[in-house]
């Protein structure tokens, strides 16, 4: 019997749905960065007694430091 179908391989399918797929190459740098971004930033603001990084938000600036870490945490949600 002759074969008449081509001997390539067939092409690997991935079945998973976008919330299953893995994440993109940027996403836990950018993840981990936040938080150590939101970290330095409320170090800096205690280390400088208040004039850095941003002197005209005063104690805000603590809460300016968690947001941004915040934003790291809640992206650990979407690790996979």
């Amino acid at each position: 019997m002759a074969r008449t179908k081509s001997s390539k391989p067939a092409p690997v399918v991935d079945n998973r749905s976008g919330e299953d797929a893995p994440n993109a190459v940027w996403f836990k740098p950018v993840m981990f960065g936040f938080m150590l971004l939101g970290l330095v930033w409320i170090i800096v603001f205690y280390v400088s007694q208040g004039a850095w990084p941003v002197a005209a938000l005063g104690s805000w600036n603590i809460l300016v430091g968690f947001g941004i870490a915040f934003i790291g945490f809640l992206m650990t949600t979407r690790w996979r």
